[in-house]
């Protein structure tokens, strides 16, 4: 096994010194590229999408659960898969309490292909209590691109969508795909691929989340069960 050099401890801290200036450069770059993305273009969603879940039917809309926000991963399982991808899963299993997304207005949901009577037992075997919708009787998953044909067979493949509304109208703002959910699952990675972003003062563009009445400098991280969502 190749291991890292043995040195002093000095060494070490010099090593760390000059590793620290390249990671905060990386930081600072992840922030403009944020910006960047925040900074998109967004497209209306006009078709009227009918999903299966946990109380029912529900809408696109109906899946923002009445935030402006709303984070979609589409998770990989087909109609004929007797269980979930299990990338997809390790996922799901990184995504944390979705209070500190709700608290600042985003919504977070699963959508398979999968009819939902076969992903609900699936969902019990994982223990997840993640909201997650069917999309077996619609195009959502062909038209985000994540279902799709190839030499005569449908591909699945994982991404993710975030989406905004204005009234009862509503925006695809980003899609990213594969390696694109990489060192993605907390909540701040979630929301900077977001419209509104963390809604935090040092965001650009400034201004965007204060008709959410979020105060300056953003909502304080607190206790999952002190939000008052």
């Amino acid at each position: 096994m190749s291991l890292p050099e043995i040195v002093s401890r000095e060494q070490w801290r010099t090593a760390r010194g000059e590793l620290l200036a390249k990671e905060k450069a990386v930081t600072r770059a992840r922030d403009e590229l944020s910006a960047e993305r925040r900074g998109l273009p967004m497209v209306e969603i006009a078709e009227e999408y009918v999903f299966d879940g946990g109380d029912g039917k529900a809408t696109l809309l109906d899946l923002f659960d009445g935030r402006p926000q709303l984070v979609v991963h589409h998770f990989m399982f087909a109609p004929e898969w007797e269980a979930g991808c299990r990338g997809c899963s390790a996922f799901l299993d990184q995504v944390g309490h979705l209070a500190h997304l709700k608290a600042r207005g985003t919504s977070f949901a699963v959508v398979s292909r999968a009819p939902f009577p076969r992903i609900l037992p699936f969902k019990a075997r994982m223990g997840w209590m993640l909201p997650w919708y069917s999309s077996y009787d619609n195009g959502f998953n062909h038209d985000f691109e994540v279902t799709q044909e190839q030499s005569g067979q449908f591909v699945e493949r994982s991404g993710l969508s975030c989406f905004l509304r204005d009234g009862d109208r509503v925006f695809h703002t980003y899609s990213t795909h594969g390696r694109g959910l990489d060192g993605l699952g907390s909540a701040a990675s979630l929301l900077d691929l977001t419209a509104l972003g963390r809604q935090e003062g040092w965001e650009e563009p400034e201004g965007r989340a204060s008709g959410l009445g979020v105060p300056l400098g953003g909502v304080p991280v607190r206790y999952h069960d002190e939000y008052e969502i």
